[in-house]
Formats: C-alpha cells, structure tokens, sequence
C-alpha cells in the first residue's frame, strides 16, 4: 500500500514536474535531519521542541500526501505542548521514522519515472 500520494503536489505545482521533482527531493532531503532531530529532543526530554519538530515535519509529510502521518505528528504537537501522553512520544517517532524512509524510497521510484 502506498504511503504517498502526490496528487494535492500535483494540484498546487499544476503539473509542473520540474517543480514537483524540487519539492520531492527537497522532503528526501529534510527526512534524516527530522528524524534525528525527533529523536535527539525525545532523547533528551525536550518536549516543548519535540512539539515544534513534530509541526515542521507534519508540514513536509502532508504535502507528500501523508495525511494519516501528518494527523499522529499533530497529536504528538499537542501532546507536548499539554505536557500529556508522555509514555506514546516515542511511538509517534518511531512511526514517523519507519514510514519516512519507506516513503523516501516510494519517492525514488516516482522520480524515476517522471520524466
């Protein structure tokens, strides 16, 4: 089952594949520094940062067509910033990191076959 969906990038890009391909590689890019920024801020229990990670991020994921991802990275925001639900951030970060490079490696095929 595909993790992405490109159709909202392709409604705001209007088709425009070169402009797609930069955004693609752009998320491609940004997924690593995300991840170990969530995980460094779990880590160290910097829970008003995580929140402020986890809404950066939300952003990227939503624009990839994430939407599911984009709504966990929403509940860890407010989670952290109500100070609640302690025990399941490292859920919502691991859950980020696991469908991310899944994702990423979605993307890389696409890119191969926009031409």
């Amino acid at each position: 089952m595909a993790l992405t969906n490109l159709n909202y990038l392709q409604t705001i890009t209007e088709g425009d594949t070169a402009t797609m391909r930069e955004i693609i590689d752009l998320f491609i890019e940004q997924v690593p520094e995300f991840i170990r920024n969530l995980k460094m801020l779990l880590e160290e229990k910097r829970y008003p940062e995580l929140g402020k990670e986890a809404h950066k991020a939300k952003s990227s994921v939503m624009i990839m067509g994430m939407e599911n991802l984009g709504y966990d990275l929403k509940a860890l925001q407010l989670a952290t910033i109500a100070g609640t639900k302690e025990e399941t951030y490292s859920q919502h970060v691991n859950r980020f990191e696991n469908e991310c490079l899944a994702a990423v490696e979605e993307l890389n095929q696409a890119l191969k076959k926009m031409k």
